[in-house]
């Protein structure tokens, strides 16, 4: 199948060097070229593209306000193709909780225009193409929240995994967490050098402290911890305190840090005092380690499929008997600090 991509950039330069780049890929189709906001949503109508990339950077409006019209609007899968997305600032974090799928620099790591990626950009794209947007109410912050009511804060942990779609569905679990929340620990696939500014977008919503985690941290009631090193896995350990810790490692079910890893050591050292939650997300990463707490006596939970930007993740968690409850992501939090089967 090929997929149709529509570029959205101000400078004519990276427009021709993005379609000369995508041009080479058998499987991808450039199928228009916008030089502002305005020309690109008349693109999206005429040409309904599978996947957009989109300049942050532009005269009128900017990308992130024209990506959030999309969302709203016409969700499609959209890249965000910028140079100010290399120092992983909050602009990143930004347009991840308004529904981008990925985030690529225009730049290298030496600051120069990046004229050659090794395919890099083309693999976003083929993921991006994945992903549908076919459901109505699809997107988890237009569901209403649910609160928190009646809550037990007993759980001695709480371990999250999540990848696309992941920081949205964050921003809704995590604002109906109390502010003395059971301490919590999360795995979200995205570049590590995002996950500072990604953590602090969390925190303007969440009642709770949320950071990074810092190898040998202890981990308190009232603080949700972000992985956040790059080729380091974020695992649990300890007895009756219990700490964060980063491994160096290759990856598990294809990431690192890796979910199935949290979970993993959350099974063996937490057991059935942990909630284990698995949200949106391609592939399989994370359903044998919440097997794993589920066996050893934790309460499991993942996100419903009405609800998943990608049901990937929840949907391999399903089939091998690791949820004991499937819900909608505004009703996790709920079921997650209530402990309720």
């Amino acid at each position: 199948m090929t997929i149709r991509v529509l570029i959205v950039d101000d400078s004519a330069t990276m427009r021709a060097i993005l379609m000369s780049r995508l041009r080479q890929q058998p499987d991808i189709e450039v199928v228009g070229a916008a030089s502002d906001a305005a020309e690109g949503r008349a693109m999206i109508k005429s040409l309904d593209p599978d996947v957009v990339t989109l300049d942050i950077e532009m005269p009128g409006m900017n990308g992130l306000d024209f990506l959030e019209k999309i969302m709203t609007l016409r969700p499609t899968p959209v890249i965000i193709v910028s140079g100010a997305t290399r120092e992983g600032n909050e602009v990143t974090a930004r347009a991840l909780a308004l529904g981008a799928v990925d985030c690529y620099s225009k730049y290298d790591p030496s600051g120069k225009l990046a004229f050659e990626d090794g395919g890099r950009l083309a693999g976003m794209i083929r993921q991006a193409a994945q992903i549908s947007y076919e459901k109505p109410g699809k997107s988890p912050s237009a569901a209403p929240s649910a609160g928190s009511k009646a809550i037990r804060r007993d759980a001695r942990l709480i371990a999250v995994g999540s990848s696309t779609g992941g920081v949205e569905a964050l921003q809704v679990l995590l604002r109906d967490f109390p502010q003395d929340c059971p301490p919590t620990v999360i795995v979200q696939h995205v570049n590590p050098r995002f996950a500072p500014a990604i953590a602090r977008t969390l925190d303007q919503v969440c009642p709770a402290k949320v950071g990074v985690a810092v190898h040998d941290m202890p981990l308190r009631p009232g603080h949700v911890y972000l992985a956040a090193e790059a080729d380091h896995h974020l695992l649990v350990k300890g007895g009756d305190v219990l700490y964060a810790k980063l491994r160096k490692g290759e990856p598990i079910s294809g990431h690192v840090p890796s979910v199935d890893a949290l979970f993993h050591s959350v099974a063996q050292y937490v057991g059935a005092g942990a909630v284990g939650i698995l949200l949106t997300g391609m592939g399989q990463d994370g359903a044998k380690g919440l097997l794993a707490m589920s066996e050893a006596g934790a309460h499991t939970i993942v996100q419903d499929e009405s609800t998943c930007i990608v049901f990937g993740m929840p949907r391999a968690a399903i089939s091998l008997g690791a949820a004991r409850v499937v819900a909608p992501i505004n009703r996790i939090a709920h079921h997650a600090l209530s402990m309720a089967a």
